[in-house]
């Protein structure tokens, strides 16, 4: 779990990166997996996993400015007390009445599901985060969150468990307030950038395709586009 205080993870060890908001720590795994012979499963948590955490967060109400406050958050905007167990309280706000809490606004049967599936102590941010990568496979989304993305089918797959991810249509799912596509990928990227920083990973560039044959008519207009005007001028 994140917020182990020994050991290592990639080389960094994790009590270098708990003081660090969760919105901000990344590859504490390396892979999906138990942590060791007899421990639970638990997924890895890459820049790409975090920053669709955190653009759910910013989606959902409860970014906070990245801070772990966020984690705290109920429906409605109030504050849980603590965080040893969801509260499980229904609040009445804005015309509607919801028992959403944390980051990443469980509902009760949600959470008990998820905590269950993982065998989660607690409602810690750690252990809320496992939760959300969670239900994220749970949608079949989350190959489509490793590609490092925001795509609108990512978000599409994601609206009938965030109602505040747009579908296709750009509507919620649940006819409920909805953020814009644009917004969230806007995010999203800001994030991930970041994160890679952060974590020194460097971004992928693709490689751009040869043109062959290389005489062709085609492949000598790509090469004329590629070098410009001024250095057309220069007979290069």
């Amino acid at each position: 779990m994140a917020a182990a205080n020994t050991g290592t993870a990639d080389g960094v060890t994790l009590q270098d990166l708990t003081p660090r908001p969760h919105s901000q720590v990344a590859l504490l795994n390396a892979t999906d997996g138990p942590a060791g012979e007899g421990q639970p499963f638990r997924f890895a948590i890459t820049p790409e996993r975090r920053a669709l955490l955190n653009t759910i967060r910013y989606a959902e109400g409860t970014w906070a400015r990245g801070e772990n406050l966020g984690y705290r958050i109920m429906f409605g905007g109030g504050l849980m007390p603590h965080l040893e167990r969801h509260p499980d309280r229904v609040v009445y706000a804005g015309g509607y009445a919801s028992a959403a809490a944390g980051a990443y606004q469980f509902m009760p049967f949600t959470w008990a599901r998820a905590s269950r599936s993982l065998q989660l102590p607690g409602f810690g941010p750690d252990v809320q985060d496992q939760a959300a990568i969670f239900l994220i496979q749970l949608r079949g989304a989350l190959p489509l969150a490793d590609q490092g993305a925001f795509t609108p089918e990512l978000a599409a797959r994601l609206a009938p468990e965030w109602a505040s991810f747009p579908t296709l249509a750009g509507r919620s799912f649940y006819g409920q307030p909805v953020k814009r596509y644009g917004a969230l990928k806007a995010f999203y990227e800001r994030n991930l950038a970041e994160l890679r920083a952060i974590a020194g990973v460097a971004p992928s560039v693709a490689e751009v395709p040869s043109c062959e044959p290389v005489d062709s008519l085609r492949c000598r207009l790509e090469r004329l586009d590629r070098l410009g005007p001024r250095q057309l001028a220069q007979g290069r």
